[in-house]
């Protein structure tokens, strides 16, 4: 299995991405992704998969949680430890899309 770190290499640079916000289907604010350190990660995959599928779909989820790579796993052992890896496994269950709004710097 690829490594999450070996992933990030192959994704697009976000440093002119603020943050990320995720709304539900009644357009309520799910969730934000900030630019800063210990969440970039999580920003270079969101921002990846709202370019391929536009919103964050169940397709989206599943590349999503393939993407993540070992931190899969982890979040499925110690749910809450990675809340953007939780976030996915939420749609997957709930088939529940979020859709995407990117904020420039």
């Amino acid at each position: 299995m690829e490594k999450f770190a070996d992933v990030l290499l192959t994704l697009e640079q976000v440093e002119n991405v603020q943050r990320i916000e995720l709304y539900n289907d009644k357009n309520e604010l799910a969730g934000t992704i900030e630019n800063k350190p210990g969440s970039q990660g999580s920003l270079k995959v969101y921002h990846h998969l709202y370019k391929m599928y536009g919103n964050i779909t169940l397709d989206a989820a599943v590349e999503g949680l393939s993407l993540y790579a070992e931190h899969t796993e982890d979040a499925e052992n110690y749910p809450g430890k990675h809340p953007n890896v939780d976030r996915l496994l939420d749609i997957l269950e709930n088939e529940s899309p979020l859709s995407v709004k990117i904020i420039g710097k």
